[in-house]
């Protein structure tokens, strides 16, 4: 007998402001993500792994960064 389990990680968009990027320095729309860690045993997501983070993401260039407290709580 075998068993199949692993770590899935899944995004979640919580919602999006227009904004100046960091990176790029586009005015943009910044999109914040929330990303979750499960433990998934044959494919069923079961308990988190980790606690859930938030990312802002640009649309213009598309690079990442760590919200901030504020940025997750306003969403």
């Amino acid at each position: 007998m075998f068993f199949i389990f692993g770590i899935r990680g899944k995004d979640h968009v919580v919602g999006s402001r227009p904004g100046h990027c960091e990176v790029c320095g586009a005015f943009a729309a910044q999109t914040l993500v929330r990303r979750t860690t499960k433990f998934t045993l044959f494919f069923v997501p079961l308990f988190p792994v980790r606690p859930a983070q938030h990312f802002v993401a640009c649309t213009n260039c598309g690079r990442t960064r760590h919200a901030t407290r504020q940025e997750a709580v306003a969403a």
